[in-house]
């Protein structure tokens, strides 16, 4: 039918449609500098003024503006300011000005969350909201798809040096945290500008979700090529579809083959059902994660492990416990316990349980439980990270 015939569908553009549509129109060939002149544009048409980008530091620390044309502010807090809470939280926030009112919209792009737009209204009705979250979702897609051929968001993230080979595993991370509707996952590197050992790599291929965690030994350019290679063998045994406790093998014969005999790295990959919660686990050398039901660690989940990879251990023995919708699972390396002050005790596992147990409570996103976990124990150490301190939080939704 032709557009306008009676009985048919209106294929007219509405403004909605113009607005969005010319935002995705745009957005393909758009130098990633004038994402910002974009987004003011596009804003400016709904009555919009004074828009920022605000993006996460690495440390986890603050929202930092997006520099670019028609884009301002300056650097907030995560803790404690109105942006952290939309940031932490994942829900807009509207802040009444004398002149209008201040939305704060979350930055997100699949599943994960980069930051939080902001923009200032005279008013604001439903009308707005919906196509400013619509707007926030774009550039959140947008500034994704862009950030493999710039290091303008590398930049504008980066609040201290950074070390090589923190640039190296940096580079190797998936993103921090991943939300979908069966299972949500958050991750946090310390010392963010300096690690080099630790790291983290997940997948959701349909129905099942895997994960990988690993510590390279020692520190600097060396650990961090260790984990480039393990982290490497990890996704090709992955993407083959080898079976858990074989993937081991595909990693552990990677190192072997690169590094001195006496180069090593511990690991543990998991494999979760989302359909039933059917959690799988191999251990090689590493601690042992963490099930958190109810918002308490219940067990730790002990297995037998063989040796790190790069020492050619025996094939590991696959474990394996079945979840309860809601339960938590978290993955550390040791350095989250082992720190200690010269003389003293290390940290010790005890002590983790603690703080896992007042820090967890009803309703708190899991991006916000791992972030203030991973900083809370930074604090208890004493802000002391002599080794790398990483740690990973799993939700089964169910």
């Amino acid at each position: 039918m032709t557009v306008g015939s009676p009985g048919g569908p209106d294929r007219s553009e509405s403004f909605g449609e113009a607005l969005l549509g010319g935002l995705l129109d745009r957005a393909h060939e758009l130098p990633p500098h004038l994402v910002g002149s974009l987004l003011a544009e596009t804003v400016a048409r709904l009555g919009g003024r004074d828009p920022q980008i605000l993006l996460q530091d690495y440390g986890q620390q603050r929202l930092v503006p997006l520099p670019g044309e028609g884009l301002g502010g300056e650097p907030q807090p995560i803790d404690g300011s109105e942006a952290g809470r939309c940031f932490l939280t994942s829900r807009p926030v509207e802040l009444p000005l004398p002149d209008g009112v201040r939305l704060l919209l979350p930055l997100q792009d699949g599943g994960d969350q980069a930051g939080v737009l902001a923009v200032t209204l005279d008013s604001v009705d439903d009308d707005d909201r919906r196509l400013l979250g619509r707007i926030a979702g774009l550039i959140g897609d947008a500034m994704r798809t862009k950030n493999g051929h710039t290091d303008l968001f590398f930049r504008t993230r980066r609040r201290e040096p950074m070390s090589v080979a923190a640039e190296i595993q940096w580079s190797l991370l998936p993103p921090l945290s991943m939300v979908t509707p069966r299972v949500t996952v958050a991750g946090v590197l310390e010392p963010a500008y300096d690690v080099a050992g630790d790291s983290f790599d997940y997948a959701l291929n349909g129905d099942t979700f895997h994960l990988a965690m690993i510590d390279a030994m020692g520190h600097g350019l060396d650990a961090a090529t260790m984990a480039t290679v393990a982290i490497g063998a990890y996704r090709h045994a992955r993407r083959i579809s080898v079976e858990l406790s074989e993937i081991y093998l595909f990693m552990d014969r990677a190192v072997a083959e690169q590094f001195a005999p006496d180069h090593f790295v511990t690991a543990q990959m998991m494999r979760l059902d989302t359909d039933t919660g059917r959690l799988q686990w191999v251990n090689a050398g590493h601690p042992a994660p963490m099930l958190i039901r109810r918002h308490r660690v219940v067990r730790r989940l002990d297995s037998p492990t063989t040796l790190p990879v790069g020492f050619g251990g025996a094939q590991p023995q696959v474990s394996e416990v079945m979840l309860e919708p809601g339960d938590r699972v978290l993955c550390f390396t040791d350095g989250l316990i082992e720190e200690h002050a010269s003389g003293q005790e290390q940290f010790g596992e005890d002590q983790l349980i603690d703080w896992v147990n007042q820090l967890e409570r009803a309703d708190r996103e899991v991006r916000a439980v791992a972030r203030d976990l991973s900083h809370t124990l930074k604090r208890a150490r004493g802000e002391s990270t002599s080794d790398d301190a990483t740690l990973v939080l799993v939700e089964w939704r169910g």
